[in-house]
């Protein structure tokens, strides 16, 4: 049986414009009534021919908690260890109840469990190199497979979208991201006059100790795009941009702290849900060049929970950690 949960928010937010190539089109074949309806989506492998409206979805990877928060028709998914610390006590119960078909590495695919499930789509939400550890022809061949994976890490709004689009369950998705955008544009009219004339720098939790690195996070990365919407201005760029996150982060040595965040007026940095600093972090911040930092001695350092939300619910949560860590600024 699908698992599904009764929607906790009231109203939705009709967009005009769908995106681009993901809009229904019903093929040839489909009888009145409309039950055997399909659409033509365009998905990181190809355009893909799916059901209009998807019964029985099962989903892996970032797709897990876009499609759990939309309350889409899930029949399966994949572990997401990861992310449980973000969902809410509702999604979280809905998480555990469900059939897991996967492990946490795409190669952990249980094409048994799969077709036991009986889906009639696929969502795969994995980056596109981590597709070739999944045999999408054997998946192809129980159900339509979508895969729509991250990229930049800001990039989750767009993608987890599409996801939700894909599984039909736009009508709750629209309703959180109306209030995800309602409760950050208040934000940003509260910090209007501290925030936006700052230059921000962000530490993230993802250095390597053993080493001797460091994360340092710019504009559009896990740690700073939802602070982005409240106004923060995270200064510099990637110097060698690579793939995925690499775009928007590097690792520079311990040694390259000064002439990496020197020039910050504030400093956020990567905490873990409960607020515990990660070890990378707290590398970091032991280090004498850390003391020494005009930002640091300022007093002007701030832990962000949440950084790695992918979804508008568990967002939520971000802009409220950001609240309330940025909340000193409002006193000075």
């Amino acid at each position: 049986m699908s698992i599904r949960r009764s929607s906790g928010l009231v109203g939705t937010l009709a967009l005009a414009l769908a995106l681009t190539g993901c809009g229904p089109s019903p093929e040839d074949g489909a009888d009145a009534s409309g039950a055997d309806e399909t659409r033509v989506f365009a998905a990181d492998n190809g355009d893909v021919t799916i059901p209009a409206d998807p019964q029985r979805v099962v989903a892996t990877g970032y797709a897990v908690p876009a499609l759990i928060e939309a309350d889409a028709p899930l029949v399966g998914i994949s572990s997401w260890q990861r992310g449980e610390p973000m969902m809410s006590k509702e999604d979280l119960a809905t998480y555990k109840e469900l059939p897991k078909v996967a492990g946490e590495q795409a190669a952990e695919t249980n094409y048994e469990a799969v077709a036991e499930a009986d889906p009639d789509l696929i969502v795969i939400g994995v980056p596109a190199p981590v597709l070739g550890d999944i045999d999408v022809e054997r998946l192809e061949s129980i159900a339509p497979v979508v895969a729509i994976g991250p990229t930049v890490p800001s990039a989750w709004r767009e993608l987890s979208r599409k996801q939700a689009d894909a599984a039909g369950a736009l009508k709750r998705f629209d309703a959180q991201q109306a209030a995800y955008e309602e409760k950050a544009a208040g934000l940003a009219e509260k910090y209007a006059e501290v925030l936006p004339g700052l230059k921000l720098g962000h530490v993230g939790a993802y250095g390597e100790v053993a080493k001797g690195t460091f994360q340092r996070e710019f504009s559009g990365s896990w740690g700073t795009n939802i602070a982005e919407d409240l106004g923060a201005t995270y200064y510099g760029e990637v110097k060698e941009p690579g793939p995925g996150s690499r775009a928007v982060s590097e690792y520079p040595s311990i040694e390259e702290l000064p002439a990496s965040l020197g020039e910050a007026d504030a400093i956020t940095y990567s905490v873990e849900a409960d607020g515990s600093v990660p070890e990378p972090v707290r590398y970091v911040m032991d280090s004498p060049l850390w003391r020494n930092l005009p930002a640091v001695q300022a007093g002007r350092t701030f832990p962000i929970r949440y950084t790695e939300a992918a979804t508008y619910g568990q967002a939520m949560q971000t802009l409220d950690a950001i609240d309330e860590s940025f909340a000193p600024l409002l006193a000075r």
